[in-house]
């Protein structure tokens, strides 16, 4: 089990100039790293290294643990570009403005206790101070396995320090919710409960209108202005994501399984009118189940995916399926059995329902001629 901490450093002047220059020439081999091998067709890590780690040390004067870390960075965005390219999606080579750097165990040294680190950079190591943020106390008793040194935008240097520690075990219970999520309405489970806010559809409409408006115009203000609204409106989402995400969670006991519809690749499968197309583009639906899973593990709550097709359309009474069972977006009612609930409440019985199909066709006992029982 991981998670992530966030420490912003405050270097000196002269720290934040080499800090700047290790950042800028660990972005160059991470490059080179990656044209070279994008036009050798080449991922392997050891042979990438045989071919860079010597040039690249002359070039750029980093020390070796980072020369190899950019490697190591590199190989993994080739072996995922060939992954996605193999998949039939359009892929071009890897590259970056400004790489965070990797750190591991060698090359970085945290001291929570006095709030202290030292990182290697050009000319050997900074040793820089810190403070860490009342929320992330709870996880300084965990292993640090990496960090990824970054500046944002604004100039501020974060050094991001991933946590580990092992994953409780717990007993799994009956206890099975599935869980429909929708545009209109966040998320429904099959316990009857409703989550999400009429406010936060509301916020995206206004925001959506304003960012029309801005585009409309062109001006180089209007684009500052869309520049920003862009980051408020991506922290809006993942706030709303992690409040969904952290409800559903605690709305189970431990050893509960919460089971959603597997919606990898909804965007392209799915068929709907112009005004639903531009709220399900802004569906951070990837995001929220992220969310979920790593907020499970903690509790030890169990994450399940089942197909999602025809969970909309089926009657959770009698099974019958066809689209007039939906006449408008929030009403189901079944055209064979006269059966009526709440469209996303019938859909999250489907998802419960099947899921639990599914479960007892794996685990039932094999019966053969030899072995009735």
């Amino acid at each position: 089990m991981q998670r992530t901490i966030r420490l912003q450093l405050k270097p000196s002047d002269q720290e934040a100039l080499a800090l700047s220059q290790t950042i800028e020439r660990y972005t160059w081999s991470f490059n080179a790293v990656c044209k070279y091998g994008w036009d050798s067709n080449l991922t392997n890590g050891v042979e990438l290294h045989k071919a860079t780690y010597y040039e690249h040390r002359l070039e750029t004067s980093l020390p070796s643990q980072l020369v190899c870390a950019a490697r190591v960075k590199a190989a993994e965005a080739l072996k995922s570009a060939a992954s996605l390219r193999k998949k039939g999606k359009i892929v071009g080579c890897p590259a970056s403005n400004h790489c965070p750097i990797r750190y591991d165990a060698r090359s970085c040294t945290v001291w929570f206790d006095r709030q202290e680190l030292t990182i290697l950079a050009l000319g050997g190591r900074i040793k820089l101070s810190f403070e860490v943020a009342q929320y992330y106390r709870q996880y300084l008793t965990w292993k640090n396995t990496s960090a990824d040194l970054m500046r944002d935008r604004k100039g501020r240097w974060w050094l991001h320090i991933v946590m580990e520690t092992d994953t409780p075990k717990v007993e799994p219970t009956n206890q099975v919710v599935g869980v429909d999520l929708g545009i209109a309405t966040p998320a429904v489970d099959s316990n009857g409960n409703k989550y999400g806010s009429d406010h936060w559809k509301k916020v995206e409409d206004r925001t959506f209108e304003l960012r029309r408006r801005l585009q409309s115009k062109g001006t180089k203000s209007a684009k500052r202005h869309l520049k920003k609204i862009s980051g408020k409106q991506k922290r809006f989402r993942k706030d709303c994501d992690h409040v969904l995400s952290k409800c559903l969670v605690q709305s189970v006991e431990s050893g509960a399984t919460l089971v959603f519809e597997d919606l990898t690749n909804i965007r392209g499968r799915a068929k709907m009118r112009k005004a639903q197309r531009r709220r399900l583009h802004a569906w951070s639906f990837a995001q929220f189940q992220a969310f979920v899973t790593y907020k499970a593990e903690r509790k030890g709550v169990n994450i399940e995916f089942v197909d999602p097709r025809y969970t909309s359309q089926k009657c959770n009474q009698c099974g019958h399926i066809e689209r007039g069972n939906r006449p408008t977006q929030a009403d189901f009612r079944c055209k064979k059995c006269g059966f009526e609930c709440h469209a996303d409440y019938n859909a999250s019985m489907n998802i419960r329902d099947d899921f639990l199909k599914l479960w007892a066709a794996v685990n039932q006992p094999i019966v053969s001629a030899d072995n009735p029982g």
